[in-house]
């Protein structure tokens, strides 16, 4: 039985004379409310706000991240509960929690660890590590705690120091979670994100269907290409109506190549009738990113891109187990002349604001940061997924700040569907931003009152900026 101890420097800077700076700068951040506008939660969790279920039900059913590690090493999802067609799966979450808790040593210097130690101590006062020998007496102790009310949701929500969380929806959405949180004063804490991706791949097998729905929801003919666009822009003034502030793009490529009226109404027709061409399906997708800018610049929805992930690399996986279960894997991404297109159009348009996240970190100094160093609109997200670890950050502030400045990033602001990860995620951010900003100081290349601003800017004043509506 190991004992799970978090330190008080954790991330903080192996240096004592940087660390000591990194203390100060990362104690006038600790404490300031975490705005998180890039998440994934399900509204639904909060507008019910019913108590969670088991361990297994809360930490390890639900986290890809948590899932892939233990996939990696042999086991099954079905094994871990993961729903599999009409086959068996484990429905016990005491044996899940067992087949979680043998598997601790697997995440040794991953950021899921870190995320779990946080949860597990911070919020479930967990003195012990996961393990074959401590597994049981764990779940005991959490599942005695989730029945607790100060553990439901929005208890959970206050205790964070949460100002917003922005959810990503489905543009078919009526949203109804968000309307019960707003008839119950939750309406500024907890917003919709417009994720329109499923009407903007013709390729994808529901998307006639998905526009026939677009139709029958807005009132709108979406037989044209023209009212298609109507429809789109309909269901954009109902998310803003119910608070959204953003949209949200995960296509695979970053193409934002216009086409001409006639021919997006052509590809269209091709995709109405069933028999689209591949290469126009993807020249329609980059079509509409430029049109979904062209959208933000009327309405104000801040535009958010994040491409580059293959998705359900393994078919068979997808298959039985459905999506987001197939595992999503980083590739290469331009953006330098993919998105030339949209940033002539709208990079200098003050109506306009674009955020943009990658996961192809060697993009960072030689495209990202020249790029929003010079476009008034965009700005650069914070690392996610594979690279929202300690050493992704630091080496994201290293490769953008020479060129991106802070200023032209967002700061933190999330990207989770974990929602006990939230605390455990932000942290870090100030923690590994602290740890940045105290070697500038060190360094004699900015001074402490600087470093404690800009810290404060990240954190937290940066991320409102960034999605204020204009």
């Amino acid at each position: 039985m190991r004992p799970l101890l978090l330190d008080d420097d954790r991330a903080l800077p192996a240096d004592p004379a940087t660390r000591s700076v990194a203390r100060e700068v990362y104690h006038a951040t600790r404490d300031l409310p975490l705005v998180c506008m890039h998440g994934h939660v399900d509204a639904g969790v909060l507008a019910q706000d019913r108590p969670f279920p088991d361990p297994a039900g809360l930490f390890v059913v639900p986290d890809h991240y948590l899932l892939r590690m233990l996939v990696s090493q042999g086991a099954e999802l079905r094994d871990l509960g993961v729903a599999a067609g009409d086959g068996p799966v484990e429905t016990d979450p005491r044996v899940i929690w067992r087949r979680f808790c043998a598997g601790w040593h697997l995440f040794r210097g991953t950021p899921t660890r870190y995320w779990l130690e946080h949860e597990l101590h911070e919020i479930f006062e967990v003195t012990v590590q996961p393990g074959e020998d401590t597994a049981d007496e764990l779940y005991e102790h959490i599942a005695e705690r989730l029945a607790k009310p100060e553990f439901r949701p929005r208890a959970l929500f206050e205790r964070f120091g949460i100002e917003v969380l922005a959810t990503t929806d489905s543009p078919l959405s009526t949203l109804p979670d968000h309307a019960v949180l707003r008839e119950q004063g939750w309406g500024d804490k907890v917003v919709p994100t417009f994720r329109p991706d499923a009407l903007l791949h013709l390729h994808r097998p529901t998307w006639t269907a998905d526009v026939d729905q677009l139709a029958e929801l807005t009132g709108i003919d979406t037989g044209s290409y023209t009212g298609f666009t109507d429809a789109l822009r309909a269901r954009r003034r109902a998310f803003v109506e119910a608070g959204a502030m953003a949209t949200d793009h995960g296509h695979l490529g970053t193409d934002t190549t216009p086409l001409s009226a006639g021919e997006a109404a052509r590809v269209y027709a091709a995709a109405r009738a069933g028999h689209v061409e591949p290469a126009d399906a993807a020249a329609f997708a980059g079509h509409m990113l430029h049109e979904m800018a062209r959208m933000s610049c009327e309405d104000g929805l801040v535009m958010q891109v994040h491409p580059g992930v293959l998705r359900d690399h393994d078919p068979a996986v997808h298959a039985l187990h459905g999506p987001d279960q197939g595992f999503d894997i980083p590739v290469a991404t331009e953006f330098t002349r993919a998105m030339r297109p949209l940033l002539e159009s709208f990079g200098r348009d003050p109506r306009f604001r674009l955020v943009v996240f990658t996961v192809d970190e060697t993009t960072y100094s030689r495209e990202l940061a020249p790029l929003a160093g010079v476009y008034p609109a965009m700005r650069l997200g914070a690392p996610w997924w594979f690279l929202d670890t300690p050493d992704g950050m630091r080496r994201f502030r290293e490769a953008v700040t020479d060129t991106a400045g802070f200023y032209n990033t967002t700061g933190f602001v999330d990207d989770t569907r974990a929602f006990l990860s939230i605390p455990a995620r932000h942290d870090l951010a100030r923690r590994v931003d602290a740890g940045h900003l105290a070697r500038l100081v060190a360094e004699h290349r900015l001074g402490l009152d600087e470093a404690l601003e800009t810290a404060v800017d990240l954190a937290y004043n940066l991320p409102r900026e960034s999605y204020a509506r204009r």
